[in-house]
Parts: C-alpha cells; structure tokens; sequence
C-alpha cells in the first residue's frame, strides 16, 4: 500500500504541473483528495493493522494529503497571477495618448480679423482704446452731432434699454470719451475695436456685428492724410490687385465725409445678390471730424482738426475669405470655423 500510495502522490503531482485553468485544478483536487478518491480509501485499511502500523500508516497517509495540497495551492497561485497578467496585458490603456475624440479649439474668424486689423494700425501708431457697449444717449448720439429728432437717428436705429440707455450703435461714443479726457488737448491717434447693434437683418448685415473706428486729432490734418490712410491699410488688408473706389457721402458727425467701397469678390465687379448688383460692397465710412464735434468735446476747431472711420469687422472678413452671408459669424458651426483654422 506504501507503494501505491507514493505512486498517487507522484501522478497528483504531474496532474497539478500540467494544469492551466483552475477548473482543471479543483478537478485534480476532488480526483486525490475527496472522500471516495483512491488515497482516502486507504483508511479503510486502518482496522487490519497494528497500533505500531497504524501510527505510521496514518502518518504516511497525512503527509502525502499535504504534499498535494502544498502542489495545489501552489499551482493555484501560479494561474490566479498568470489570469492576472493577461487580463492587465487585455484592459492596459495608454494614458500618454490623446483621446481620439478630443476636438482641438481655433481661433474664432472674427478676432482674427480684429488682430489683423489691429496689427497694421498699430503699426501706424495708432492706440488701441475699448469702451462699454451700453452707452447713454449722450456719447451715442448728441456728443457726435445728431441731437434728438435728428433724421441721422434712423439709420442707426438700435436697442433702448430706456429713455437714455441703450447698446451703442458705433463705437463712435469711445471716441467722445477720449477727446473729453484730452481737455482740448492733441495729439490723439487711437482705433477702438468692439461689437454694435443695428436694426439689420440680411446676408451683409446683422443686428449684432463689430466695427473698428479710428481717430485722428493734431494741427495741420486733412483729407489727404485720410486717404492716404485709407489706401495704406486697403493695400495691406486686401492686396494691390483689390480695386477701392471712394464716393462722397454724409455722415453728420465728419465734414467732408467719404465712403470706401472694395470691388464684389463674388461677381468680381459685374453685379450680384451679394453686392445687390452694384458690383461693390462698402465697407468703410470715413470724414474729417465735424467742427462742432470738436468744440463739444473741448478741442478748438481754429487749432485742430482730425479724421475718422469706421471699419466692419464681418464685412472685411467676408470680402478676404470669400464668406457669403454675416450670419454664418454667429451661428456657431464648427465646420465654418475650421475652413479657417491656419494652425
């Protein structure tokens, strides 16, 4: 039986090497150690043997128990740490990696232009001034020479908030303020970029779009230092081949006043919806500061004179990149502001 036994033990041993699931591991385990395995039945021999025997018997019986416990737990542990490894190897995630749907931002089209546009007065000299888009009556209008009932009021109808509040229709109003802080003192040289609100509502126009204003104020300025302005920033903006016309006009705050109008970039001069089928979309309103304007903002108009335009931020954006409609500036579709991602 001592034979046998150390035979069962040894076969227990190669069952439990040769294993590679734990299924097949308690299955070794309920073959040698279970009541009804062969190993066990041996106790039923215990009866025929003496108290010496039996001592020693029983002995080798619990050794060789133990011997194929000890190989199992063993093995146990061997596949337990192997399941371990292969499902660490399956669910390993790289965490240096860039998630696949991350969406990188880009710069919005309309501060694009704004730095651009900003970028080539700055270079002139000029001063960049912001100031608050709710304004007062005062600033908007009757500082800018359109006291109340003025017809002018019509065309820059916009948002009331009450009877003297309201969202400024021009950043014309920045300038006011700083002619007021110089106390009739010159030089002034400054754009004020920001956003203005009309009643308007079309494929070129929008009740919300951005302007960029420019002021000059010294001694010995005229209307040959605006268009030469004027050209410079055409030429640098738009390219030399850009055809510019400039149209006389009103506006109640300059005197001369001129608009500058650049060439359709969609019918290329011939005439479309776009330009209304003019062949030209205007994009500049411009003048010599109103003499009465200076003097309500201290400056005597005997001394100095100045000039002024006004620049649309949308407007410029559409004649450079070709965009069809100023409202595509605020729906918020990623798709149109990629085309102009230069990153």
């Amino acid at each position: 039986m001592k034979e046998r036994i150390l035979q069962i033990v040894s076969e227990a041993k190669q069952s439990i090497a040769s294993a590679d699931s734990l299924d097949k591991l308690n299955d070794i385990r309920n073959l040698y150690l279970s009541k009804k395995s062969e190993l066990m039945s041996f106790m039923s021999h215990m009866k025929e043997l003496s108290k010496e025997e039996k001592a020693a018997f029983g002995q080798l019986i619990n050794t060789s128990k133990n011997d194929i416990n000890a190989a199992l737990e063993s093995k146990k542990e061997e596949l337990a740490k192997k399941a371990l490894e292969e499902k660490l190897e399956k669910e390993k995630i790289d965490i240096t990696l860039t998630p696949r749907n991350y969406l990188r931002g880009s710069k919005h089209l309309f501060t694009t232009i704004v730095d651009e546009i900003s970028d080539i007065f700055t270079s002139m000299g000029y001063q960049i001034v912001e100031g608050p888009e709710k304004e007062t009556d005062h600033f908007n209008f009757e500082l800018l020479n359109v006291p109340k009932d003025h017809p002018a009021r019509d065309m820059q109808d916009t948002f009331f908030i009450d009877d003297n509040n309201l969202l400024r229709s021009q950043t014309s109003p920045v300038q006011a303020r700083v002619m007021l802080s110089k106390h009739g003192v010159g030089p002034i040289k400054i754009i004020s970029p920001g956003k203005v609100y009309r009643r308007d509502d079309d494929a070129t126009h929008s009740h919300q779009f951005g302007q960029i204003e420019g002021l000059v104020i010294d001694k010995n300025v005229s209307l040959g230092d605006l268009l030469g302005t004027l050209e410079l920033f055409a030429k640098k903006m738009f390219g030399e081949k850009r055809k510019i016309r400039m149209r006389s006009s009103y506006f109640p705050f300059t005197e001369p006043s001129v608009e500058v109008d650049i060439s359709c970039f969609e019918c290329g001069g011939k005439g479309c919806s776009l330009c209304k089928g003019t062949g030209w979309i205007e994009i500049l309103g411009a003048g010599m500061v109103h003499p009465h304007v200076l003097e309500m903002c201290g400056f005597d108009n005997k001394v100095y004179q100045g000039f002024a335009f006004g620049i649309g931020i949308e407007r410029t954006a559409m004649l450079k990149f070709g965009v069809d409609d100023i409202r595509r500036f605020y729906t918020n579709d990623l798709r149109f502001l990629k085309q102009f991602d230069k990153e």
